[in-house]
């Protein structure tokens, strides 16, 4: 006849199994070959006759125990069902109840344990797995501190043609830093002569010796907090930065002698008086300072005037004459760098205010060689070094302003380029500190400025205020964290 009603699924229902024994008069147990589910699922016969479930006999597991042992010679059989289901389960099934290709993928739940999920995985497609690491990016080059990750600390990254593995542990922006994790060496972060924290500006002169070291944030505008004093007091001494001490080479002071040629180490992290790590091979101020990624040089300076290049290796304080010298020696120029070259830019030669730049290689020994001419003439602004350029600002004595920024490529020998002016206007002596986005002018003469400039190096708009200095000075050369 017809069928009216949902259809019903089909289901293979396990063979039954059948158990015999003979009895014997005393034997009031019996042990199945397989458990029921429950007792009303076995039916037991004693010479053909059934008994009867619960009042005969009862079910223990795949144990059943008589009401009354079996007659002597009676035949016993069980015969047992195993609880088949028509329709779906509400227990689990074994694997062997289950029709090849039965479970097809609307047959499983979301959200399973990962108890469950256990022995070697397949290859899989990973882009719709979630739980796992975020923030995975694959390139065919390594991060750069500018990259900026949206997934913050913890991102990871893989260079797909080196092999090699970074996570990001620190997520200042433009400031990143990313650790190394693979194979080989070499983590991602600003070079010694780019600060990512602070800046610092040490020493300097208004009439009188100016010992203290300053501190400021390059990270919030504010003004700068005492961090301690130099040894020696100066003015114009060589600054170079490690990442973690500042280094000053020789420098003015008031007083007899007039120069300076200890060379001054403070911490960047302790607020304590600097300390005298030695002597460089003469007295002498208005140094060109820079920065290598294990040494600090300084290049050339007066009184009288020199062109010998000293260096102070960071990690052993040793210092040393370099075999090579600035071509010409100058004075008061301004340094900055590359991570493996140094620039020298502007000052003095003999008496003639220079607008020219030089550069010498920190892993050669050759002599220093032109590369190239700021705008205009000038004389201890502030030196100041991007990951591409370097900048010169303060002072211009010819043209185009006084208070202009220049800037120079290190990869190219040309005249530099106008970046706007500084906000405190002319000046010299000024001290200069370099971030990874931002390049900072503290102090200066004359009337021995205090305030800090701000200028970004991707915008031609100039710097504008950010602080103020603890004590008004000349300082020239600066430091960062």
């Amino acid at each position: 006849m017809a069928y009216i009603g949902k259809k019903v699924e089909e289901t293979e229902l396990a063979n039954r199994t059948v158990d015999t024994m003979t009895g014997d008069g005393s034997d009031t147990t019996m042990s199945l070959s397989a458990t029921p589910i429950s007792v009303n699922n076995v039916l037991v016969f004693f010479n053909g006759v059934m008994q009867r479930p619960t009042t005969d006999f009862t079910l223990s597991g795949s144990t059943i125990t008589f009401a009354a042992a079996p007659f002597t010679g009676a035949v016993v059989v069980a015969i047992t069902g195993e609880g088949g289901h028509i329709g779906r389960p509400s227990s689990p099934l074994p694997t062997e109840k289950f029709m090849n290709s039965a479970v097809t993928n609307a047959k499983l739940m979301s959200g399973i344990a990962s108890s469950k999920l256990t022995g070697a995985m397949p290859a899989l497609d990973g882009s719709a797995l979630t739980g796992g690491a975020t923030g995975y990016t694959e390139s065919t080059s390594d991060p750069v501190i500018t990259t900026n990750p949206s997934t913050g600390v913890g991102t990871f990254w893989v260079n797909k043609s080196s092999g090699e593995a970074f996570c990001c542990t620190d997520a200042t922006a433009n400031a990143n830093v990313w650790v190394n994790i693979g194979g080989g060496s070499g983590s991602v972060h600003s070079p010694s002569f780019q600060g990512e924290i602070t800046g610092f500006t040490a020493g300097g002169g208004n009439s009188t010796n100016i010992t203290v070291i300053d501190k400021f944030s390059f990270l919030s505008s504010g003004n700068a907090t005492d961090h301690g004093d130099l040894h020696t007091g100066s003015q114009g001494g060589g600054a170079s930065s490690s990442t973690t001490h500042g280094y000053c080479m020789g420098g003015y002071k008031f007083g007899s002698p007039d120069s300076s040629n200890v060379v001054n180490k403070f911490a960047f992290v302790s607020n304590t008086t600097a300390s005298n790590i030695g002597t460089i091979n003469s007295r002498r101020y208005y140094l060109c300072g820079a920065s290598s990624s294990t040494a600090g040089y300084g290049a050339g300076g007066t009184s009288p005037q020199v062109a010998t290049i000293q260096k102070v290796l960071f990690a052993s304080d040793a210092i040393s004459v370099e075999s090579r010298t600035l071509a010409p020696a100058r004075h008061g120029a301004s340094g900055s760098n590359s991570t493996t070259d140094a620039f020298c830019a502007a000052g003095l030669l003999g008496s003639t205010i220079t607008a020219g730049i030089d550069t010498y290689n920190f892993s050669s020994s050759g002599n220093s060689t032109d590369h190239g001419n700021l705008r205009g003439t000038s004389q201890l602004g502030a030196g100041i070094s991007s990951s591409t350029h370097g900048y010169y600002a303060g002072r211009a004595v010819g043209s185009p302003s006084v208070g202009a920024i220049d800037k120079f490529l290190f990869s190219s020998n040309t005249t530099a380029a106008g970046h706007g002016d500084l906000d405190m206007g002319s000046g010299g002596n000024i001290s200069g500190s370099s971030g990874v986005a931002y390049g900072f002018a503290a102090g200066g003469a004359p009337n021995d400025k205090s305030q800090i400039d701000r200028f970004a190096y991707a915008s031609d708009a100039g710097a504008s205020q950010w602080g103020n200095l603890t004590v008004a000075r000349a300082p020239h050369g600066g430091y960062q964290l």
